[in-house]
């Protein structure tokens, strides 16, 4: 693995095990703080907008702040982003989510890793969930393709705040996440069980996700990126 790539691979990693901190630890708090449950959700998905937006400011510049094997996958599709990196940044996604997961769970004095038994199923969730992905590719490559990728931070941030909210999954939208969640048995949780189901309404979710990106914007002001590529230059 080459230098740059490595260093890439670090700022998905460190990004994506903050981004689940955020989503974990908040979701902790919130219900040791909070009995009302639209309370919790309310005060997860603050913090979770909130933090995913800094995210993406601080590693952006350095690995333009995919934090989704998806956005990956995407980048890929529209040629902003090299084939051969794609496996290199799922994995350091998968794993820096996972590592997010066990700091968040000892931070509150849990297990590092416990299987969660939060069974998320049925066909309103799984459709919440497609629908949540389509909504958050939408967003990426729309700003993207039209030359406003300097906005992504902010808009990713607010649209998965409020995808907490007008999804019936609570907007998962990202297969690292997903995966991750599985190792904390708390309000931010998953059963293994329900994960293969969203896995799947994921991958729908994105597919017409690019779809729809192809019939809106079919000239692209400039080449698909999410914030900056290595060394603060424009993805080619």
């Amino acid at each position: 693995m080459d230098r740059s790539l490595t260093r890439r691979a670090v700022a998905e990693f460190v990004g994506t095990a903050f981004l689940l901190m955020a989503v974990v630890g908040s979701g902790i708090a919130a219900s040791r703080l909070s009995a009302n449950q639209g309370q919790v959700l309310f005060e997860n998905a603050i913090v979770t907008g909130l933090a995913l937006a800094v995210i993406i400011f601080a590693v952006g510049p350095v690995s333009g702040a995919h934090l989704n094997p998806l956005v990956s996958l995407g980048a890929r599709f529209f040629g902003g982003f090299p084939g051969r990196d794609l496996g290199v940044y799922a994995a350091a996604q998968v794993a820096g989510g996972i590592v997010g997961v066990i700091l968040a769970n000892l931070m509150f004095s849990l297990p590092a890793l416990e299987v969660s038994a939060k069974v998320r199923t049925g066909s309103g969730v799984w459709l919440g969930e497609v629908v949540a992905t389509l909504g958050l590719l939408l967003v990426v490559f729309g700003l993207s393709r039209t030359g406003r990728a300097s906005a992504t931070a902010l808009a990713v941030g607010a649209y998965i705040a409020a995808a907490y909210f007008f999804t019936s999954s609570t907007a998962f939208a990202n297969p690292a996440v997903t995966v991750a969640r599985m190792f904390s048995n708390t309000f931010a949780g998953i059963a293994p069980r329900s994960v293969p189901a969203f896995l799947i309404a994921q991958m729908a979710g994105a597919s017409l996700a690019l779809a729809l990106v192809i019939g809106l914007y079919p000239r692209a002001d400039r080449p698909a990126a999410i914030v900056a590529a290595p060394d603060g230059e424009e993805m080619p």
